[in-house]
């Protein structure tokens, strides 16, 4: 928490006092059929699916890498559970929806194995690895799914994207909990300093006794492991797998969030509570599009402006510019008060003066 409120958050802040302004209603949360419903509630529940994803990217950013893939293992995710459900005897039966899901998330390991194979052990830079499923990965999606979009009526399955654990929606409650166990790895074990490590210099760290090929590997695994749960999320929100349109641009939005949270694209530092806050800031953004009315043909337009405008307020040299302006303000002295009136001379001395003159 304390990490957190370092952190930029007037951002976030910003588009949540502008929706306020523009929706009076907006921070109102209400209880039905026992689960939370309101803007907020929305915020965090449509974020989830980014949110993971971008803790997945997180890490690969963190080892001087990055995985433009996850996209795709999100349309595939998808497209495999649905496929099965739709496929089995009995469609409506847990079993199904439990078979799918083992079966998905095993793919996903799958697909992070090969592209930390390609990264770790080949040695090919993480942009052109992670290029090659990216790019069929979704075609990969659409074989399975024929090219159709698959839909599913799996109350299991369903509960996932519908469901609400103590009025709180589940997938808040899992991408909640993945952090949680994320931050308490990552920063009360060694782990999270071997990983900067391995981002700072690979080769010293490996010299140095550091199994910095398998951290790689691990990295990447976690990053199609999250991107699936993403995936698994998305589909049972709309009971259907859409493999053309799953996850579409999730990546670029995952190292949006990553950035705005300060992790740095060179590796060897990475912040987790600022990657969720990074992630909440562009769910906010995508809500704010919609609730003043943006039209959708110019939405992007408006978002790269508003992203624009956070990463020129965060540039070292902007904040630097700022420190001296600043400086500059708290070292002008104050103005000197105005000078007392001279009182005029009493008239006998005046007098006398003049009389001991002439003398």
């Amino acid at each position: 928490m304390r990490e957190l409120l370092r952190k930029p958050i007037w951002p976030l802040v910003a588009l949540l006092l502008l929706n306020l302004a523009v929706t009076p209603s907006f921070f109102a949360v209400r209880v039905q059929d026992g689960r939370l419903y309101g803007s907020l509630v929305d915020i965090l529940h449509n974020g989830a699916p980014l949110a993971l994803t971008a803790l997945g990217m997180t890490l690969v950013i963190a080892t001087r890498g990055i995985d433009l893939s996850v996209g795709a293992v999100v349309a595939i995710s998808g497209a495999v559970i649905c496929t099965w459900i739709a496929g089995s005897p009995d469609p409506a039966s847990p079993g199904a929806a439990l078979a799918g899901i083992g079966l998905a998330l095993a793919l996903a390991v799958a697909l992070g194995a090969w592209n930390g194979f390609l990264v770790a052990r080949l040695g090919i830079q993480p942009i052109i690895a992670t290029l090659v499923l990216m790019t069929a990965g979704r075609g990969l999606a659409q074989l399975v799914t024929d090219g159709q979009i698959v839909t599913v009526n799996n109350a299991t399955f369903s509960g996932i994207g519908g469901s609400a654990l103590l009025t709180v929606p589940l997938t808040v409650i899992v991408a909640a909990a993945v952090y949680a166990l994320v931050a308490l790895v990552t920063r009360r074990t060694a782990l999270g300093t071997l990983v900067e490590a391995v981002g700072i210099n690979p080769e010293a760290s490996r010299l140095a006794g550091v199994r910095s090929r398998s951290i790689v590997w691990t990295v990447y695994v976690f990053a199609a492991f999250c991107a699936a749960v993403a995936g698994l999320m998305i589909s049972a929100n709309v009971h259907a797998a859409d493999a053309n349109n799953a996850g579409l641009w999730l990546e670029l939005d995952a190292i949006l969030a990553v950035v705005i949270g300060g992790t740095s694209l060179a590796g060897g530092r990475y912040s987790i509570a600022g990657t969720l806050l990074g992630a909440l800031t562009i769910q906010t953004l995508t809500t704010t599009i919609y609730s003043v009315g943006i039209p959708p043909e110019v939405s992007l337009v408006f978002k790269a402006v508003v992203v624009i405008l956070v990463f020129l307020a965060q540039a070292p040299k902007v904040q630097a510019l700022l420190t001296r302006r600043r400086r500059r303000d708290e070292a002008v002295p104050p103005a000197a008060p105005p000078a007392a009136p001279v009182e005029a001379a009493p008239a006998e001395t005046s007098a006398a003066e003049t009389t001991g003159t002439s003398r």
